[in-house]
């Protein structure tokens, strides 16, 4: 338990740093992750017996990412489709067989393209958007200070903004790790009856209610109150959130049963590997990112 809560202090201060950073960190770190999730995924299915086009698929997947960094949608979806074609055209010059392309096509789809909308969604919009809890308090703050003839660093702070883009990754992470959280301890706590047991015997029902009503908090906390965003909406995003992100968990648990492995990988000591901190990320990053567009909220 120690190691799993030193390895989570880390990962929550890298992921703010580059987070807050932005631009060719962000984009770089996410095609990392995403290579990283690839290098899990060809290794956990060729346990299982079947080989992937390991370096035609990585190679795919960089040129995905690096077109949902620059926006060029058109230049990702025409990657996609050659990139996908290419796979199925070593059926012919390698031999390679039928399952084998499926498999890997299937990992540009299920890792390249939620990794993408992650980027898309970081750069969704670069307008400043600012802490609406932070600004009200130090503002609140200045007015004090300013009455007793005093200077005061939150006046500073009363002009601190971030990118829509950037609070909306917040808001996406702050969710999705709520859902867990709830999810674990509310169905530890009270869990009884079993929501999927023949593919993830821990999870519950009651642990599921628990992070739907856990992760609509965190949204509106997050969302609203802290960054300004529209309270119905953040709400309603709470709900999609919690949904997407048990569907993700499960679908990974479906793939490592088939492929007989525990963790994905050892990157995150004390939590497995990417695949495991993300594979609901897989899911409420591309969801989160189509509700936002779909809802105009910026």
């Amino acid at each position: 338990m120690a190691l799993r809560i030193i390895t989570g202090i880390i990962g929550v201060i890298i992921a703010a740093v580059v987070i807050q950073l932005g631009g060719a960190p962000f984009a770089g770190f996410a095609i990392f992750l995403s290579l990283v999730a690839w290098h899990e995924y060809s290794s956990a299915f060729r346990r299982a017996g079947f080989d992937t086009a390991y370096i035609l698929s990585a190679l795919t997947l960089v040129l995905l990412l690096f077109c949902a960094w620059l926006g060029n949608i058109e230049e990702l979806l025409a990657v996609l489709t050659l990139g996908s074609l290419a796979i199925f055209l070593l059926t012919v010059l390698l031999s390679m067989r039928p399952t084998e392309a499926c498999i890997s096509v299937a990992g540009l789809f299920y890792i390249g393209l939620p990794f993408s909308h992650l980027i898309m969604l970081r750069f969704l919009a670069d307008e400043p958007h600012q802490i609406a809890s932070l600004v009200n308090f130090a503002n609140f703050v200045s007015e004090k200070a300013a009455a007793v003839g005093e200077m005061s660093f939150f006046q500073t702070i009363a002009n601190l903004n971030m990118d829509d883009g950037c609070a909306l990754i917040w808001v996406l992470f702050a969710c999705t790790w709520a859902s867990d959280i709830f999810a674990y301890f509310i169905g530890t706590a009270i869990g009884s009856h079993k929501l999927a047991p023949s593919i993830s015997p821990n999870k519950t029902v009651e642990g599921i209610l628990g992070s739907l009503v856990g992760t609509t908090l965190t949204a509106i906390i997050v969302g609203c109150f802290l960054f300004g965003f529209p309270l119905t909406q953040m709400a309603t995003a709470g709900v999609l959130i919690a949904i997407v992100a048990t569907l993700g968990d499960l679908v990974e648990s479906v793939i490592k049963r088939f492929t007989g492995i525990k963790d994905s990988g050892i990157l995150f000591p004390g939590h497995g590997g990417v695949l495991d901190r993300f594979d609901s990320v897989l899911y409420t990053a591309p969801v989160f990112y189509y509700f936002i567009v779909a809802s105009r909220i910026v």
